[in-house]
């Protein structure tokens, strides 16, 4: 990916602040012309530099209370297809391959304990999966957040 610019880094400090705001409306508080905002927009899409916007809908919403972190310990040869089939279980949020000693961490949403534990067993239902240790979250400490990195960018270049 290709470094962005002072430009590119202070419209994405504008939009992390305010996500609904508008192109004319960015351009404005940038200084910039419509055009300008338009055509870095596109470049940052692009660029794959902006996330789905799933990202933003909160799991509570749909009646997903129960957050939880599960470590799952698997057959290595196995990790293609086992990734397709955690890919099929919808209340899985995200999935991250580690190193250490699990090999998956997958954030998943429940309703309550019991269809946590259902989760749970269709995780470990998947071939290739050895064993799986689970973690509630209690509450979110540090939500996701880029704006101090922009911040930080901002400040040195």
């Amino acid at each position: 990916m290709q470094a962005l610019d002072g430009t590119d880094t202070r419209l994405l400090s504008a939009l992390a602040r305010d996500p609904r705001r508008t192109v004319v409306a960015l351009a404005q508080k940038l200084g910039l012309s419509r055009n300008t905002v338009q055509a870095r927009m596109a470049q940052l899409e692009k660029k794959h530099v902006f996330l789905s916007f799933e990202r933003r809908i909160n799991p509570v919403s749909l009646g997903y209370p129960l957050m939880a972190f599960i470590s799952v310990h698997v057959q290595q040869q196995k990790l293609g297809q086992l990734a397709r089939d955690l890919a099929g279980v919808p209340e899985i949020l995200e999935g991250y391959g580690l190193t250490g000693s699990a090999d998956l961490l997958l954030r998943v949403v429940a309703l309550d304990a019991e269809d946590l534990f259902r989760i749970n067993g269709k995780i470990l239902a998947c071939d290739g999966v050895e064993r799986t240790d689970t973690a509630l979250a209690m509450s979110e400490l540090i939500p996701f957040r880029i704006q101090p990195l922009l911040e930080r960018r901002s400040a040195e270049g």
